[in-house]
């Protein structure tokens, strides 16, 4: 029997559950999650990758190729299930058309009073473009009001980085302020946009909305 998320040996609602499918220009979007076996791909989208994700995530003292290299997998990865069996962290792969494409994660949940989380995501630079962060940003919001029972989930983000900024407007994220020297990122303490929404404020589910507005279909 498994027991509910509130227990001594919590089991996170809506963990462990793929998400979607949903249709984009890409391909067919899931979300599903993160396996051991994900360290070949994972290691090398992201040293692939580098130069397009080092600039917008939190600094490190470990260089990137050595941080991502296939050895460092493992006990990411394990970390990473053992907190989701304890209702703290959603981590996901974004697959599209059946392959490991990024990573979106559902992180910081606190239940009670409060029922709510931040949300983060990367996808392969080769994606860009074809709408798979928005689908996926959507699945992963309608997953977090559904069967995780959040009612509010915030991102932050970069000011300089509007393609971030236009996934999170498409997934009907808005402002609510700026946060002075939030992140070390990038070897500086960076300033970041507090995006957020609320259950009240989606209409449906977020990835309905994207249908209806053409930019996605069932799959």
């Amino acid at each position: 029997m498994t027991r509910s998320w509130f227990g001594s040996s919590a089991v996170h609602p809506g963990w462990p559950m793929s998400v979607g499918p949903l249709r984009v220009r890409a391909g067919e979007v899931r979300l599903r999650p993160i396996r051991m076996r994900d360290a070949a791909a994972w290691s090398r989208l992201r040293i692939d990758d580098r130069r397009f994700l080092e600039p917008w995530e939190p600094s490190a003292e470990v260089d990137w190729v050595a941080r991502h290299g296939i050895s460092s997998w493992p006990s990411m990865c394990s970390a990473l299930r053992g907190e989701a069996r304890k209702g703290r962290i959603l981590p996901f792969v974004i697959e599209v058309d059946g392959q490991f494409a990024g990573q979106l994660t559902i992180g910081n949940i606190t239940h009670g009073a409060l029922r709510s989380a931040w949300i983060g995501y990367w996808v392969h630079s080769e994606l860009t473009g074809g709408g798979v962060a928005t689908g996926a940003l959507a699945l992963g919001l309608d997953h977090a009001f559904g069967p995780v029972h959040l009612h509010r989930v915030e991102a932050t983000v970069r000011p300089e980085n509007a393609a971030s900024r236009a996934v999170l407007a498409k997934a009907g994220f808005r402002e609510e302020g700026l946060l002075r020297r939030y992140l070390d990122v990038d070897g500086g303490w960076r300033d970041h946009l507090l995006v957020a929404m609320t259950v009240e404020e989606v209409s449906g589910s977020v990835a309905a909305s994207l249908v209806r507005a053409g930019k996605a279909s069932w799959a």
